[in-house]
């Protein structure tokens, strides 16, 4: 125990592993109640450090966070950015370092500002409300990397009846404040009413799931539709070699022609890897196929259009054809992979700085669901399914979400897993199926409880079938999204900092 409240290395490397641990809290791994141990781990691991101090060990706990749970960012960098396993060794643990800052920042401002000692039914929800904080500014922030929430952990556990209400926030919320106040039951037994209502908010959301989960917020609207998701299961390295384009287009004819009657028929990200302006032919005869089928054909491909001021850029883009219609741009782009910050200075160093796709532009920020067989669908490419309030602002629009994504990038490690865990969360959010078309893996149907319905195996050319069921009616997430989360943090940390300050003041006034 000395060790954890101390500063030292002691300390800090128990904060390193504590980090790590919330890796095995997550996919594919699901042990949820090590999410719990890790943030009262984090928590407890603050108490009476000096704020230079607590900014060191909430370093060290985000580095172990990262270091374990984005390992696959080395698989990127080395096999498929050209770098030598030094080098990919040396940016990998430099971007583990750099985020690592979400953590050591909020450690600070909680050893500052933050911190009540003497009030720990008080200091435990402040806490909580910073845990919040910080998730959401690290889903915000330079656009974000909001990876590796603690929500997402309860995916299958307790307290997943509380992603419709408040989305994977409240769950992480909920994590962050039964953590602090479990930690705190000892101080609190020597303060009787602090005691009883410290017990109340540890206890009442768990009860409560009891009956939260499983428990329908949406329902059903016309009746279900066939889908037949494609996994090409082409290598990353083959993707965009012009030598193999009409080998990659023949594999998703040929596929498509020899599958079962769909309604939906759903091809992965840029499943045609070349710009939709040469594809127009093929685009139209798949389109007529469809059409002859009753279906919507639904695939990813690269655009090429001008932009508010005229400019010619390029867009990652869903497009639909056959019983449908539509085209949508990405909004939010993967650092490096679609496009590289600093790019003056950082294409032609590395071959990962020029990888293919790093030149994309954003999509427009209003733009419609897609249209196929007279229902609404949400798109989201690979990356944008994990942002919980981008994601919702579409799902309140739609009947049904899609996701499509090209993980090959991250070849056999758990970063496709954890993908899937994601899109999971926000099928159970929103409460609407999700159909997820992948490239080579994990194509799933997922229902609107987060569980997935039918599914084929990674690194496999396949067909998924299976039926979706669109879906009418908001959740309150969808209704209210993380506003009322807001509020309340925003509420308790103000609370949190005024206390703070008098308690400053009136020690100061003692001593004097």
């Amino acid at each position: 125990m000395r060790w954890i409240t101390q500063p030292g290395w002691p300390g800090n490397l128990l904060a390193l592993a504590g980090g790590a641990s919330t890796t095995l809290a997550l996919a594919p791994f699901d042990i949820w109640p090590l999410a719990l141990l890790a943030i009262a781990l984090f928590y407890l691991g603050l108490r009476g450090l000096a704020p230079r101090q607590a900014l060191l060990r909430g370093w060290c706990y985000g580095l172990g966070l990262f270091l374990a749970g984005t390992s696959w960012i080395y698989v990127s960098i080395h096999d498929y950015g050209a770098a030598s396993p030094a080098l990919a060794a040396f940016l990998t643990l430099g971007f583990c370092a750099g985020v690592a800052l979400f953590f050591a920042l909020p450690a600070w401002l909680w050893a500052r500002w933050l911190r009540r000692s003497d009030a720990p039914l008080a200091d435990a929800l402040a806490f909580a409300a910073l845990w919040l904080a910080q998730e959401a500014f690290r889903g915000w922030f330079l656009t974000g990397f909001p990876w590796l929430y603690a929500g997402y952990s309860q995916l299958h556990g307790p307290l997943a009846g509380l992603a419709p209400l408040g989305g994977m926030w409240l769950i992480s919320l909920v994590l962050a404040l039964s953590a602090a106040l479990l930690v705190n039951l000892p101080r609190l037994r020597r303060q009787p009413r602090p005691l009883v209502a410290g017990l109340l908010l540890l206890l009442a959301p768990w009860l409560a799931c009891l009956w939260l989960n499983g428990q329908a917020w949406t329902s059903a609207k016309g009746a279900p539709l066939k889908v037949a998701a494609l996994q090409g299961n082409i290598e990353q390295n083959l993707k965009w070699d012009p030598a193999q384009l009409d080998a990659q287009l023949a594999l998703y004819r040929d596929m498509t022609l020899s599958s079962e009657k769909a309604d939906l028929i759903v091809w992965p990200e840029t499943a045609v890897p070349v710009l939709k302006e040469h594809a127009e032919g093929y685009l139209g005869v798949m389109g007529r196929v469809a059409a002859e089928r009753d279906a919507a054909l639904i695939t990813g491909v690269p655009l090429r259009q001008a932009n508010e001021r005229g400019e010619q850029r390029y867009y990652n883009a869903i497009t639909v054809t056959g019983w449908g219609e539509g085209t949508y741009l990405k909004q939010k782009l993967v650092p490096f992979g679609e496009y590289v910050p600093l790019q003056e200075v950082l294409r032609g160093l590395i071959a990962f700085f020029d990888l293919p796709m790093s030149d994309f532009a954003r999509g427009p920020a209003e733009q419609e669901p897609l249209q196929a067989k007279g229902l609404r669908i949400a798109p989201f490419i690979c990356y944008e399914v994990v942002y919980p309030e981008f994601a919702a602002a579409l799902a309140a629009r739609s009947d049904l979400l899609l996701t499509v994504s090209n993980d090959t990038w991250f070849g056999t490690s758990i970063g496709p897993l954890q993908h899937l865990q994601m899109a999971q969360m926000r099928a159970l959010e929103a409460g609407r199926w999700m159909i997820r078309a992948t490239n080579n893996g994990v194509t799933a149907l997922i229902d609107p409880q987060g569980r997935i319905t039918e599914r084929v195996p990674q690194f496999q050319q396949a067909v998924l079938y299976g039926e979706v069921q669109p879906m009418q009616g908001l959740t309150p997430y969808l209704l209210w999204r993380a506003w009322p989360l807001v509020a309340l943090c925003t509420l308790l940390l103000g609370w949190a900092i005024v206390a703070r300050r008098r308690e400053s003041r009136a020690m100061a006034l003692q001593a004097a």
